[in-house]
């Protein structure tokens, strides 16, 4: 079934759109969801939030890309619950660092107008995504996005842990020194 024809099914409030969009795309979800917060059943419930927040989305939302506007939904439901479960001092310690890498880099954004900037912050960062060659790219978006280990992407790509390590690196010093040339401020 086609993108399209899933987003018809939510759009005519067909609830097997839900299912099949679980047989589409619920691996997708449960990687993402998985990679983050690393535990099983907080990774099914995150997934299973994920549909409901998108059959309460679509109508009115038109995605463009399902695989995207899933994928979306579903880290940032994992990212509130990593955090909601790490306030409570419990939960895994890979996503803080995952964070606390790119925290150099990034501004934090904590007002309303912040949140606002944030969004035009995340086309500033595929607007430089689109600067670096494809290696570097993937395992940014690998490493920041799908919330995967070094070891894991070295693996994937057959180089050693130290060349990823070393890309991922210079991609952030390249992404920092990119927002301060657009008036980022960090």
């Amino acid at each position: 079934m086609q993108d399209n024809q899933l987003i018809q099914l939510y759009q005519a409030r067909d609830e097997s759109a839900i299912a099949e969009t679980s047989k589409h795309y619920g691996a997708y979800c449960t990687t993402i969801a998985m990679n983050i917060l690393q535990n099983v059943q907080d990774a099914e419930e995150c997934v299973n939030d994920t549909y409901l927040k998108a059959w309460n989305s679509i109508p009115p939302e038109q995605p463009r890309r399902l695989a995207a506007f899933l994928g979306r939904i579903t880290r940032n439901l994992s990212l509130n619950r990593y955090e909601s479960r790490n306030t409570q001092k419990r939960g895994g310690k890979q996503t803080a660092l995952l964070l606390s890498e790119l925290e150099a880099c990034l501004p934090t954004s904590r007002t309303v107008e912040d949140e606002v900037d944030s969004r035009s912050l995340g086309q500033i960062i595929d607007e430089f995504l689109a600067t670096v060659n494809n290696e570097d790219r993937f395992y940014f978006v690998l490493r920041y996005w799908y919330s995967e280990t070094v070891p894991k992407i070295a693996k994937q790509f057959g180089v050693g842990q130290s060349k990823v390590k070393v890309s991922l690196h210079r991609t952030r010093k390249k992404l920092k020194i990119y927002l301060e040339e657009r008036g980022i401020t960090i």
